[in-house]
């Protein structure tokens, strides 16, 4: 769908600018976008790197074993149905850790991993399990308190106080992911009652 409307958006743009004569303003905000995003990508390139290497750091050290220990009682609450000495508990915590430093990009592939191993154990392979749905909920919600990668785009594109987004974010992330995982809670409890009741 994505692949129509950008296409239509700038052929729309081209010929508003020919109808009305603002070809040297379209010029010159073709030349400044693309100065403003090779400046942004390397911002957010050099962001990347830091906090991608320091998870990589973090995972040899202790602290990844400290942390996957801290969140037990929450994944356990959270997904009930994996097995709690599994190495699924430690990539679903690194995934967390990764989203709540608001490391989008670095918490991505740690996501891709934990829902390979998630995938390999679902005997049905074409129907999400209730691990799997909670687990895209909480990341789509991405309870973040320190979002590096938006204060980042902030910062590189001149902002006076581009940490000045902490606190709404807090409230937006917090808001979703409650939202969401009762939400996800409800619906699995549904579920489950309407297979017992097939069942039976």
């Amino acid at each position: 769908m994505l692949n129509i409307i950008w296409p239509v958006f700038i052929i729309i743009s081209f010929l508003y600018a020919i109808l009305f004569g603002s070809i040297e303003k379209l010029n010159n905000s073709i030349f400044e976008s693309t100065t403003n995003t090779v400046n942004l990508c390397l911002t957010l390139i050099g962001n990347i790197c830091l906090w991608n290497g320091i998870m990589n750091i973090a995972n040899k050290t202790t602290f990844m074993k400290k942390m996957t220990k801290f969140f037990k009682p929450i994944i356990n609450f959270l997904f009930p149905e994996i097995d709690k000495n599994s190495k699924l508990h430690e990539e679903i915590s690194m995934n967390i850790i990764a989203n709540i430093l608001g490391l989008g990009n670095a918490a991505t592939p740690l996501g891709i991993k934990a829902m390979k191993t998630m995938q390999k154990e679902n005997q049905d392979k074409k129907v999400l399990t209730n691990t799997m749905a909670m687990f895209i909920v909480i990341n789509t919600a991405s309870i973040q308190f320190i979002p590096t990668t938006v204060i980042a785009i902030r910062s590189s594109l001149g902002s006076n106080n581009p940490t000045a987004i902490v606190f709404p974010v807090w409230v937006a992330t917090v808001s979703a992911a409650i939202a969401g995982i009762t939400a996800t809670k409800i619906f699995i409890k549904i579920s489950s009652k309407g297979k017992i009741k097939k069942c039976k």
